[in-house]
């Protein structure tokens, strides 16, 4: 595949994603692209990107306001593999105009030293990776850390500056009580982070808990996902926060502007192994394996696995299906209206300013009213 295949227009690109695809320990639930690597697995990877990143820079005309570098855990390079990184993009993008730089970081590979250089390298928003504040349930996610490792990893991210970190937690975990959920929320409100994300537990393909789902391990109740739901909107809101997005709530101010550009179906690009990037009615994947990868672009190739043309259905599917997360919804001219009118009559969707958007009921049922729409 041949990355000389996607078109390129003048329009700017504002938002770029980076994937760093090694972890410390695999957890059983995660379905993005990981893999345990050695010293000399990170240090070509971090070489590799690089070249990636220098034929992105010439290729597509940016002007970045968002970078997130997601994985697997960025967090897991060392020190001075993330501080040369970081320095090197300076050098390669112009990250003048740059208002969001988040980084997801795990509790068990975070160092007041780390912490500081990804500070002064320009990063200002952390993701957390918590998921719970139970050593219970974080042994059964196979976490690396534990309940006292993430506090003092939040602590030392405050106390080197950061003032914009995002918690998050996982809810509906197998055995997990409505009272230990709630015991969650309230812990991580005590420590006042600017974001709280909670994600329902899925199980997804080539998953060890998908395996233990359908070995009868596992059970998903529905009702009981709603009530959790319902308590963290409820706990979360009465604190101050904004629930902006399905799984995302916020202080004023601090909604995290790289998923919001996602959610509204803007152009961004992707490096890194399996990263995906989307411009216009074009998608394309990168290799989704870290020696194959950059084997490809040592060789001046482009890491591009494949291209996909996406047609105005498909957008304006995936358009629907997002944009009714959040809490400005759809335009009402972009649906049915007498379905909506029907999902209106029933509580689960609400009509203003021309728009469509998620009543309370509704957001227990974000995906079925969302099919009812396409």
């Amino acid at each position: 595949m041949n990355e000389d295949d996607i078109h390129t227009s003048s329009n700017g690109i504002r938002h770029l994603y980076v994937h760093f695809p090694f972890c410390a320990r695999i957890c059983p639930y995660c379905a993005f692209y990981k893999t345990r690597g050695n010293a000399a697995d990170l240090a070509r990877f971090c070489e590799a990107l690089l070249r990636e990143a220098g034929r992105v820079a010439k290729k597509f005309p940016l002007t970045l306001e968002t970078i997130f570098f997601g994985g697997g855990t960025p967090t897991v390079l060392s020190t001075a593999q993330l501080k040369n990184l970081l320095e090197q993009f300076h050098e390669i993008f112009d990250l003048g105009g740059v208002r969001e730089w988040s980084i997801e970081a795990n509790p068990g590979s975070v160092s007041a030293k780390k912490a500081a250089a990804l500070h002064q390298g320009g990063i200002n928003r952390i993701s957390l990776g918590v998921q719970s504040w139970d050593n219970k349930f974080l042994r059964l996610l196979g976490r690396e850390h534990d309940a006292t490792q993430a506090e003092e990893s939040f602590r030392i991210f405050r106390g080197v500056g950061f003032s914009n970190i995002s918690v998050d937690l996982m809810f509906a975990l197998p055995g997990q009580t409505e009272m230990q959920w709630r015991n969650s929320l309230q812990k991580t409100m005590v420590l006042r982070p600017e974001h709280i994300s909670t994600y329902c537990l899925t199980y997804e393909q080539d998953t060890q808990f998908l395996a233990r789902f359908e070995r009868g391990e596992f059970a998903i109740d529905d009702e009981n996902e709603a009530r959790f739901l319902e308590l963290a909107m409820t706990t979360l809101e009465q604190a101050g926060y904004e629930h902006y997005e399905i799984s995302n709530y916020a202080r004023p101010g601090y909604r995290s502007e790289h998923n919001r550009a996602y959610w509204r179906g803007a152009d961004y690009i992707g490096i890194g192994p399996s990263a995906f990037s989307t411009r216009g009615l074009e998608r394309w994947q990168n290799v989704a394996d870290h020696n194959g990868y950059a084997q490809r672009l040592f060789a001046n190739e482009s890491p591009v696995g494949s291209i996909e043309r996406l047609t105005p259905a498909m957008k304006r599917t995936e358009h629907i299906a997002l944009g009714l997360r959040t809490r400005e919804g759809i335009a009402a001219g972009t649906v049915d209206q007498n379905q909506a009118e029907k999902l209106i009559s029933n509580g689960l969707l609400s009509h203003y300013a021309n728009r469509f958007a998620l009543t309370r009921a509704g957001k227990l049922l974000a995906d079925s009213v969302a099919e009812n729409l396409l």
